[in-house]
């Protein structure tokens, strides 16, 4: 399968973002992973406090950033991008790709920031990874693509592109509710999705926007 010009380059940059994190790891997490707002105590060096807080460029800056003690974080999202962002950059050509997974990403960073800034969520503690952005490719691809049948990786089990998506989300809604799998953002996958869904339908024309002429999205 030919990779297209922004899913390639977007994994170039997920890669080196990885390896610059290992070289520095901490100045890359107090300065762009995604940090509640205020300003927080997360440390000491030299018996000063060492602080950080939230910056607007923690919105986009945060997907790029993964878990260097977990390379699976980092090598599933990479997968999903490969696999769904290939196909819709394809289907809707660079600029609305680009479009669209902006807006998943950050949309999914403000869920995220608006619910563990409220206290929401507990504790003060920073979000990183692809995986909001990747969870509205996910949808957008069960919406394009409803009927394609799909295989799990873990467990094997083929199923609808639609049914896939519907999974992924209730899982998402039922494990950020009860609390469950503490340390993955489940709120900013479910963010990342709603924001998806919003976009495609602003495109299509349909509630609750506008009509916008004959200028359809598949």
């Amino acid at each position: 399968m030919h990779l297209p010009r922004i899913t390639k380059w977007l994994l170039f940059i997920l890669t080196g973002a990885f390896l610059l994190e290992l070289l520095f790891p901490v100045q890359s997490v107090l300065l762009f992973a995604l940090w509640p707002l205020g300003e927080h105590v997360v440390g000491s060096d030299a018996g000063l406090p060492v602080t950080t807080g939230f910056y607007p460029w923690q919105l986009l800056t945060y997907a790029f950033l993964h878990d260097t003690n977990n390379f699976t974080h980092l090598f599933f999202n990479g997968i999903a991008l490969f696999q769904f962002g290939a196909v819709l950059e394809q289907t809707w050509g660079e600029k609305k790709y680009i479009q669209y997974l902006l807006v998943c990403t950050i949309g999914a960073g403000l869920i995220q920031l608006l619910l563990v800034s409220s206290g929401v969520l507990g504790g003060i503690y920073p979000t990183l990874g692809a995986s909001g952005g990747i969870f509205g490719l996910l949808l957008a691809y069960g919406m394009l693509f409803p009927n394609q049948q799909m295989m799990l990786i873990i467990p094997p089990i083929p199923m609808k592109a639609r049914t896939m998506v519907i999974i992924f989300g209730a899982i998402s809604l039922l494990l950020g509710v009860t609390g469950t799998a503490a340390g993955i953002a489940h709120f900013a996958h479910l963010g990342g999705m709603l924001f998806g869904w919003l976009m495609i339908r602003y495109w299509r024309g349909q509630p609750p926007f506008r009509k916008r002429g004959p200028r359809l999205v598949k």
